[in-house]
């Protein structure tokens, strides 16, 4: 029974010497395992911060929208799911043409408060963008919603039912007060605006708009005005051209006041009911002297006494 004790106890002694270097190899395994993972951490983290930011999709500087956010803003604009008149995707793809090769940064003038001001505002993207309404109450609602717009409210004192008589007015004033070369802060012009901003006067426009005010019935102010008074902000430019785009060019007052004082020779599209004039800044010497509009004066007679519907 000694003996069979005895190898019993070597056995013993013997039993814990066999897993010593197993517990060694293990423990400097581990060690070298956990300094290259630490190591190889350190260098990933090293190599990604020293990555450049350039490759940010989001521009910093004033570049156009991209196609993608301009196709989606032009659908947002031109659907269908709204009692509000708005203009046909058509119509839109030319004013977002014209911003798109604005100069930078672009000065865009609007006539009226309508669907598409959202969509204006944020195609003119690092421009200033300006609208005139002819209601106070919704020029306030629309700034306290979106306080981002500048707007300002315009008071229009003539009517539909005054347009052949403002126009014979204007031609026959055309050396004095309703001259197309001219600061129209200081003019007593019957079809001027001279209630706006100051600083409203004194901007070279790129870009005007004319989407209003109303003009479907004969006692709505009609858009006689801003046409008239955009085409002397075009001409009194130091140089340059600004595009000016008239909505409803197929009623009567905005095709004739288009062509009279915007001229037919400065029309360089029409789509669907948009018309589009380029204006270069300066008047037309006239045959007799002084300066005009246009080339060729249209010999102004109304259409008809009917105002289309809107």
């Amino acid at each position: 029974m000694k003996g069979s004790a005895a190898a019993n106890t070597k056995l013993i002694l013997l039993h814990p010497s066999i897993h010593k270097p197993s517990s060694s190899y293990r423990f400097f395994f581990l060690f070298f395992l956990t300094f290259f993972t630490l190591a190889f951490v350190m260098t990933l983290f090293n190599t990604s911060s020293t990555i450049p930011s350039a490759t940010s999709p989001f521009p910093t500087g004033n570049y156009p929208l991209p196609s993608s956010i301009t196709t989606a803003l032009l659908h947002y604009a031109s659907s269908s799911n709204t009692t509000q008149h708005h203009m046909t995707p058509s119509e839109l793809s030319v004013i977002s043409s014209a911003l798109n090769r604005c100069p930078s940064p672009c000065h865009f003038l609007i006539f009226g408060l309508t669907h598409e001001s959202l969509l204006w505002h944020s195609l003119n993207l690092g421009g200033r963008t300006i609208f005139l309404h002819e209601s106070e109450y919704l020029v306030s609602s629309f700034e306290r919603a979106h306080p981002e717009i500048e707007a300002y409210d315009i008071q229009y004192t003539t009517k539909v039912s005054q347009m052949s008589e403002l126009i014979s007015v204007a031609k026959n004033h055309i050396d004095g007060d309703c001259r197309p070369v001219q600061n129209l802060l200081f003019s007593d012009c019957k079809i001027a605006i001279n209630d706006m901003p100051n600083h409203i006067y004194n901007l070279n426009w790129d870009l005007i708009l004319i989407d209003g005010p109303r003009g479907f019935l004969p006692d709505a102010p009609g858009r006689m005005a801003p046409i008239f008074t955009a085409a002397v902000l075009a001409r009194s430019k130091k140089a340059g051209k600004t595009h000016v785009l008239v909505h409803d060019f197929n009623r009567e007052v905005e095709r004739i006041y288009g062509e009279e004082f915007l001229c037919e020779e400065n029309l360089v599209e029409t789509v669907d009911s948009l018309g589009h004039f380029v204006v270069e800044a300066g008047g037309v010497e006239g045959d007799g002297g002084g300066v005009r509009f246009c080339r060729n004066s249209t010999s102004f007679s109304p259409l008809s006494s009917e105002i289309d519907d809107y």
